[in-house]
């Protein structure tokens, strides 16, 4: 009973550390969204109170220049150097930031792709307690964790934890519409936990199988609720409203959560937490000079997701998630079961 208490004790201060820390997933750098000549009309959106335009705080600036010569060529850019909001989100997410042009072709609503953050001095308590737990306990463990285990082992743990959320995704396609993208992923989970020895290679990439993940939050969005207030939450970090909901969507579909013993499930969560702190430490610099860190995190996080929801409710087959997502997994909070 006392070594479960302290693994839960170790896995939730670890939980916490990535709590802080914005999701890396982008799309690629010089991928153009494909151009809507006459885009379906979407659903009516769903405000979580009063309405947006008496309390959005303006939009972090975007412009369509992107963020490389090559991705600047490709979308026929005039050579304009990037914005800082645009170095930002690059350096955060490893690609061009969603700019308003993208967001007008899509039929999205003006307030979909601001900052709606009524509740900042909340938010911004929270993140500092989130952040104080990363650089003391979560930080220093994915430092070590980087340092001792070789990278193809760490690609390994990646690809299988990675593998391990297809289940999720499969049915978020399904529940959005999008049965193709959902008979793919299922392609590649069949694929990675057979010939990739339970999803620790990854034959599918081989085979051109599109990596992509969804969620519930993600489909709240496509089904109208586009207009949703920021949240920062204790151990999960950045979400609004509507992908705090969506957690609770998630969950029970996690693989992880079926695993019955506890030693087995909080080292398994403790590796995941650890893993995906370690794909972070690449913007630790970018974080710790920027002049408000919060407001980094909050406008980068919003922007991708507003980025991720417009695409889903265009249903753009052509576009495809390859950098791997990096929030704080829907399956990360220890649970185990006292009474045995």
């Amino acid at each position: 009973m006392n070594v479960h208490r302290l693994s839960l004790i170790a896995v939730t201060a670890l939980l916490a550390a990535c709590a802080g820390q914005a999701p890396k997933s982008a799309p690629q750098a010089g991928t153009p969204v494909p151009a809507q000549s006459a885009p379906a009309p979407a659903p009516a959106p769903v405000a979580d109170a009063a309405p947006a335009s008496t309390e959005t705080a303006p939009a972090t600036p975007t412009a369509p220049s992107p963020t490389d010569a090559a991705a600047s060529n490709a979308a026929g850019s005039t050579g304009a150097a990037p914005t800082q909001a645009e170095d930002d989100f690059a350096a955060l997410y490893g690609g061009p930031a969603p700019t308003a042009q993208d967001s007008a072709s899509t039929g999205g609503d003006a307030a979909a792709s601001s900052t709606y953050d009524p509740w900042e001095r909340y938010n911004r308590a929270m993140h500092r307690f989130n952040m104080a737990i990363d650089r003391g306990v979560a930080r220093p463990l994915a430092t070590a964790y980087v340092t001792v285990t070789p990278q193809p082992v760490r690609l390994g743990v990646s690809n299988f934890f990675e593998n391990l959320r297809s289940p999720v995704t499969m049915v978020n396609q399904v529940l959005q519409g999008h049965p193709v993208h959902a008979l793919q992923t299922l392609g590649r989970f069949v694929l990675n936990s057979t010939l990739g020895i339970g999803g620790l290679l990854d034959p599918a990439s081989a085979a051109k199988i599109p990596r992509r993940s969804e969620d519930f939050g993600q489909t709240l969005g496509v089904w109208g609720w586009t207009n949703s207030r920021y949240v920062e939450l204790p151990l999960f970090g950045p979400r609004t409203v509507r992908d705090t909901f969506g957690l609770a969507g998630d969950a029970p579909l996690s693989p992880l959560r079926q695993v019955e013993e506890d030693t087995v499930r909080l080292g398994l969560q403790g590796l995941q937490l650890v893993n995906t702190r370690a794909q972070l430490l690449a913007v630790d610099a970018l974080r710790d000079q920027a002049v408000d860190e919060y407001a980094l995190t909050r406008d980068a996080w919003l922007q991708r997701r507003n980025y991720q929801i417009q695409r889903d409710r265009r249903g753009d087959r052509g576009q495809r998630d390859d950098e791997r997502d990096t929030t704080v997994p829907v399956d990360a909070m220890p649970m185990p079961d006292f009474g045995n």
